[in-house]
């Protein structure tokens, strides 16, 4: 074996030799293909470890494939390489630890690309993004805005209101429609049609409210979309002039909505200074202040279970800053804001990429939801925000109900 591969350096050696022309010998030849192969080698190895971000992660690259091979040559029975490769992404994004971020599988990604445009109450289109950038309507639901204004399937959105949703995810576009509801706003079809969507009639107030016996004003704030935010400042303004002397704020089952809504309120109720901030991985951070003019009631904040995301800030604010007393039960804590990002293979991960934070700046996902200054239970779910009648009992409270969180909180303000 020695002596081929002696011969095949001398042979290698006079090719070389005799195409330069020049005088080189055995041993430099070999030294340099030495030199050469190990160069290759440590510049591949370098790019492969660059690729995959790092000495680490190419580790836990090689643990994975050292896995995987191990897998297939001893487990006795067939192996599925992409089970395999689904549940071990669909693990990764599991550690995390994070209950609002998931792998989906190129399959359950088009499924919810089908079904995550109808989340919410918007214009009536299902929305998917389509190769060239633009946002193809698959379906429009009858009566509503986006059929009377003749918006039809097939279309291709590529602007709203005059803003390109040129490199826009699909929930940025669902956002970017979502602060167009309860108004006139104009989409933008293939660049070249203009068509005008009226919404301004087609929502439901997301506030309803009333007077108590008790001269507290009650305001049922069922989600913080577009237009509920002045809502909820026009109903506060008519109980004050119906002589409200109290506020009773029901947030429970609010799944949130639109930081800028929950801004709208706050900023009406709140004094001068800093209201909430949205931070990112990176440290940049968007903050949102008050101004000076506020109004300052007894008033009580009602959470529960189903208090999510910008219902939570609402909450944990006005607590904060002491402005409202918090009672029912431990809201969820998903107060991050959610991305979809889309890998090479079709497949995608729902992550959160984002994170309010208080005035002081507490992370409320972190901190486990918005936990209540008291703790109430309701034993009839069923007659959440209900009140009936016109007599109480030596306690004060004038309005009766089955809602014993609400129960509490008139009896808290009398």
């Amino acid at each position: 074996m020695g002596n081929l591969f002696r011969r095949f350096f001398r042979r290698l050696g006079r090719i070389i030799v005799g195409f330069f022309n020049i005088g080189i010998s055995l041993k430099v030849v070999v030294l340099l293909l030495v030199l050469s192969c190990g160069g290759v080698y440590f510049v591949t190895h370098t790019k492969m470890i660059r690729q995959v971000g790092g000495k680490d992660d190419y580790n836990e690259a090689m643990r994975y494939v050292e896995i995987k091979n191990l897998l297939d040559e001893q487990f006795i029975d067939p192996v599925d390489r992409k089970a395999i490769g689904d549940s071990a992404a669909a693990a990764m994004v599991a550690g995390l630890g994070d209950a609002w971020s998931y792998y989906m599988t190129a399959d359950e990604f088009r499924t919810y690309q089908l079904s995550s445009s109808n989340d919410y109450a918007d214009i009536g289109i299902s929305l998917v993004k389509d190769d060239s950038g633009g946002f193809q309507v698959i379906a429009v639901y009858p009566g509503s805005p986006a059929s009377w204004a003749g918006v039809g399937a097939g279309m291709v959105i590529t602007a709203v209101d005059g803003q390109s949703l040129d490199g826009m995810t699909v929930d940025e576009v669902r956002t970017l429609i979502r602060t167009k509801l309860n108004s006139k706003f104009t989409l933008t079809i293939s660049n070249t049609q203009n068509i005008e969507v009226d919404c301004s009639n087609a929502n439901a107030s997301a506030v309803t409210y009333r007077m108590e016996k008790t001269g507290a004003g009650y305001l049922q704030i069922s989600n913080f979309e577009a237009g509920s935010g002045q809502a909820c400042v026009d109903a506060i303004e008519d109980l004050m002039a119906q002589g409200a002397v109290a506020f009773v704020l029901d947030l429970r089952n609010n799944p949130g909505g639109l930081s800028t809504e929950v801004a709208t309120l706050l900023n009406f109720l709140l004094p001068g200074g800093r209201l909430f901030s949205e931070v990112s991985k990176s440290g940049e951070e968007i903050v949102t202040e008050s101004d000076v003019m506020c109004i300052q009631f007894p008033t009580v904040v009602l959470v529960n279970t189903g208090t999510f995301r910008e219902a939570e800030l609402c909450a944990a604010v006005l607590q904060e800053y002491q402005w409202a007393t918090v009672i029912g039960e431990a809201t969820t804590g998903n107060t991050r804001s959610q991305e979809t990002i889309v890998l090479d293979d079709g497949s995608a991960i729902r992550l959160s990429t984002h994170s309010y934070l208080t005035p002081n700046g507490v992370d409320i996902s972190a901190n486990g939801g918005v936990i209540p200054d008291t703790i109430v239970f309701n034993r009839d779910e069923s007659a959440t925000g209900t009140t009936q009648g016109t007599t109480g009992g030596e306690d004060g409270t004038a309005s009766i109900s089955d809602d014993d969180q609400l129960m509490a909180a008139l009896r808290f303000l009398s």
